[in-house]
């Protein structure tokens, strides 16, 4: 489905160019040194002027792993991750029916789903392969380390979508060939490991660029020990995906990450990594709900707010604003949404918090959050468990550390939150529907208590650590589907032909059509090393039974 473009177009020439960079070219992988061509009228002294070229490539890949960069406006985050991991994860759902069939109730829509795929390679690895073709590995090296890590953001992304792309030779002459995921996440690895050490070269050197680096950065504004700290804990998170089906290369980079002579990891808010929204671009995701009024809370994460009396939940929605009924935080339940409905039966339900309370969370500049050290945290909490040295703590004491960081990122006053034993998430009950009172499958509660069963443990750990993440609905996705938890409420109509199980939920999307189309060989390679069909149901590699 295309939606329409209601966003305004650039203003600066420079953005222009970005935009022609990555404009759409039918095949996303075959030729792929065709997108590295400059077409965009500008000369590359042009470009290279006061580094301009840095900070046009740079910025355009950092704007794209959480799709604002231009190129698709609010059109291509819709369908890049809001109708499709934002709902998964269990935190938000669209009121709209958008015909009836759509990823919301497993009917998946080809042409939603090939946008994160299509993205990854024209706005995230084409920029920086247009970056590294100024020989900045070699006068900037620093600065390259910085353009690996966010294509290892984006990338990780991607391959966490649809399982085995092609990685290691993207980019090169012809059709690159698909890798497994196993070599891929080696290969994050590594070029971790080259952006670690160039990002410590320069911090222990102190040497100065000729350029303000600053302004090229949207995330960091420049500051490399900071870009050295997130780049530990994106590689802690990392190893924590593959730690159920490669614990000893899970066991070995995590420990990496956290040691501390490596750098660090986010331990303070004031790190955590966003994505700076300037100039005329918006924060996406507040589009979508505010302007478009195309997404709203998830039933699930309503539940586990109120059920906890959880003090974030005026900060992450609006009440209800429905006639119906009295207004209350209420969210809709994936997949509810039938071609027998229209947009207005749902759209009063709760909407991510843009108006109620004196400062609302989100405006349309809200920088785009994609880690935060809540996370982490939670990261070093299960670190801890699985018996990783340098943890740096109990898993206890990490866990209600990860809890406290996530209310003081929101401004909220824990109270007595963690002592909470009692409080469990509610069960789900439609106002529009009262006879639908669905109990919930969780039955968690807050406090921590190192008597119980392990598993118990890593359930609550992982529940708060997706009630912290929000709204990041990839990363909250991904790890739903590595740990089962939290708990989710099953898809109400799931149209997906007997290929996606409500009880297993949905595990990747399908290739784009446009790869079977363009590279039907490669793609079947890719369906091959993926180890069963090319559907939503089949699990990728490190999602081993959860």
């Amino acid at each position: 489905m295309k939606f329409p473009n209601k966003m305004h177009g650039y203003k600066s020439r420079l953005w222009v160019a970005v935009a022609l960079l990555v404009a759409g070219l039918s095949a996303c992988t075959k030729n792929f040194e065709r997108y590295n061509t400059n077409n965009t009228g500008i000369t590359e002294d042009q470009l290279a002027a006061d580094f301009n070229n840095l900070g046009l490539y740079l910025k355009s890949a950092q704007m794209s792993i959480y799709n604002f960069s231009g190129g698709g406006d609010p059109n291509s985050y819709q369908v890049q991750q809001n109708l499709n991991a934002d709902c998964f994860s269990g935190y938000l759902m669209s009121p709209n029916p958008f015909g009836g069939n759509t990823n919301m109730n497993y009917g998946l829509v080809s042409g939603w789903n090939e946008e994160a795929y299509k993205v990854g390679y024209l706005n995230i690895m084409s920029p920086i392969a247009r970056l590294r073709k100024t020989g900045i590995e070699k006068t900037y090296p620093a600065v390259w380390a910085v353009a690996q890590i966010v294509q290892v953001t984006g990338m990780s992304r991607v391959t966490d979508i649809y399982g085995p792309i092609p990685y290691s030779h993207a980019g090169e002459s012809g059709t690159a060939a698909y890798d497994s995921q196993q070599d891929i996440y080696k290969r994050f690895f590594l070029e971790l490991d080259s952006a670690s050490k160039a990002l410590r070269t320069q911090i222990s050197s102190g040497a100065t660029l000729p350029f303000n680096f600053g302004s090229f950065d949207l995330v960091y504004g420049g500051n490399f020990t900071q870009w050295l700290r997130f780049a530990n804990s994106l590689r802690l998170r990392l190893a924590m995906h593959i730690s159920n089906i490669d614990k000893t290369t899970a066991k070995t980079e995590g420990e990496k990450a956290l040691d501390p002579a490596n750098g660090g990891v986010l331990a303070d808010n004031a790190d955590n990594m966003t994505v700076k929204v300037t100039g005329d671009f918006t924060n996406p995701l507040v589009f979508v709900a505010q302007n478009w009024a195309d997404t709203r809370v998830s039933a699930t994460l309503q539940c586990f707010l109120t059920g906890f009396n959880d003090p974030r939940v005026g900060k992450y929605m609006d009440k209800s604003t429905d006639p119906a009924f009295p207004p209350r935080y209420i969210g809709i339940r994936m997949g509810s949404i039938t071609g027998a409905n229209d947009k207005k039966d749902y759209v009063g339900y709760s909407s991510i918090n843009t108006n109620d309370g004196t400062t609302p969370s989100f405006n349309l500049k809200t920088p785009v959050q994609l880690m935060t050290a809540a996370e982490v945290y939670f990261l070093r909490a299960e670190a801890a468990l699985n018996s990783w040295a340098n943890a740096g703590g109990t898993a206890q004491q990490l866990y209600e550390q990860g809890v406290n960081m996530s209310m003081a990122q929101w401004k909220v006053d824990p109270a007595g939150y963690l002592n909470n034993d009692s409080s469990r998430p509610a069960p789900s009950v439609d106002p529009k529907k009262p006879g639908d009172t669905i109990v919930n499958p969780s039955v968690i509660t807050i406090k921590w208590n190192s008597g119980v069963n392990e598993n118990i443990q890593r359930e609550r750990i992982a529940t708060q650590k997706w009630l912290a993440m929000f709204p990041e609905g990839q990363e909250a996705w991904t790890e739903f589907r590595r740990t089962g938890y939290p708990k989710l409420f099953k898809v109400v109509h799931n149209n997906s032909g007997g290929t996606i199980s409500s009880d297993v939920q949905i595990r990747r999307l399908p290739y784009p059509q446009n790869e079977y189309n363009t590279n039907p060989a490669t793609v079947a390679k890719g369906v091959q090393l993926l180890g069963g069909q090319d559907n939503g149901g089949t699990r990728l590699w490190w999602d081993n039974g959860k």
